[in-house]
């Protein structure tokens, strides 16, 4: 991690907090479309209401914790190849 420049970093906590952001964004979608077949708006059948809801919210909480986890461990110790 010495090697990379001030720049560098920047550049990849940008790139990893739009994607953490569209991951959330993609969830609430996810939510909010569940949300309309519930109500009727969308005309879906009602399982996929229930399954919007579930990956919706995984998308939105999981997700990106997952995400941050797994780039926090590769910084501190970088794979080997």
């Amino acid at each position: 991690m010495a090697d990379e420049t001030r720049e560098e970093i920047e550049a990849k906590a940008k790139s990893r907090f739009i994607m953490i952001s569209m991951m959330q964004l993609g969830g609430a979608l996810m939510v909010v479309a569940g949300l309309a077949v519930l109500q009727g708006v969308l005309p879906l059948p009602m399982w996929t209401a229930y399954l919007l809801l579930v990956m919706g919210l995984f998308e939105l909480f999981v997700i990106p914790q997952m995400l941050a986890k797994i780039w926090n461990t590769n910084d501190r110790n970088p794979p080997t190849a």
